[in-house]
């Protein structure tokens, strides 16, 4: 009896796990589309994901899926998910490089901020401005994952998992530079339009403090994602191999 009622909760468990991981992609779909996300949404979104993936996970390892992916239709999806998976590790890597850069680059203004050096301030300024606007060249290419929605749940789940994360970094990358380029009202100014007379730049501190532990919290962030990417990976070879 106790067998039989450790069997039927199986099914009731994946149900579960995979009603919260989409419960949860949509409701990140819903953050990330908002017109009011911010720096701190995507921050969220980040460290969201990489749960999402963890769940995901879990689900990979019912003795269900594994069986399931056996199956030659199904093993030939993983591979292709595979793939894709790793375009989206190095797309992950990118940015989280890339947002290293951005918060370095602040570093080094509020130390030629203190300097007094207007020139190289402004010019860093401009560095920085222009990483921003880089990031948005990244590759955030997107794929169908309609095909595989009806024949394989774990990987329509991965499906939907990695276009959620193209998204997040997307989206990341195109609300930075909105964020930087605010006027002077905005908290996330970098530069008080009320001080640039004679080429003086006069960059707030305190918004340079903030903006830097933004960008910290976005590359902590994306360097939880890209682990859980890895992890996720490991897993999906480990379970063909077997």
């Amino acid at each position: 009896m106790a067998s039989h009622q450790r069997s039927a909760s199986l099914p009731s468990r994946l149900h579960s796990t995979e009603s919260n991981v989409e419960e949860e992609l949509h409701g990140l779909r819903s953050c990330i589309s908002s017109p009011s996300a911010t720096i701190g949404t995507m921050c969220d979104g980040l460290r969201r994901l990489g749960e999402v993936y963890n769940s995901i996970e879990e689900i990979m390892f019912l003795p269900s899926n594994q069986a399931g992916i056996s199956l030659h239709q199904q093993r030939k999806m993983v591979e292709e998910e595979l793939d894709m998976s790793l375009l989206l590790i190095d797309l992950c890597n990118a940015m989280q490089e890339s947002l290293s850069e951005m918060k370095m680059s602040i570093h080094e203004l509020q130390l030629l901020l203190k300097r007094g050096d207007s020139v190289a301030v402004h010019n860093k300024i401009e560095s920085f401005v222009r990483l921003a606007k880089k990031a948005q060249k990244m590759p955030f290419k997107k794929t169908s994952i309609g095909a595989i929605s009806e024949s394989c749940e774990m990987i329509r789940l991965l499906g939907e998992a990695r276009e959620m994360a193209v998204s997040v970094l997307e989206s990341t990358s195109l609300l930075l530079p909105k964020q930087i380029a605010k006027n002077s009202a905005s908290k996330w100014s970098l530069v008080s339009k009320r001080f640039q007379r004679r080429n003086v730049v006069v960059c707030e501190e305190q918004q340079l403090q903030e903006l830097e532990h933004s960008m910290g919290d976005l590359e902590d962030g994306a360097e939880f994602l890209f682990r859980r990417l890895i992890q996720i990976r490991v897993s999906l070879l480990n379970i063909l191999s077997s």
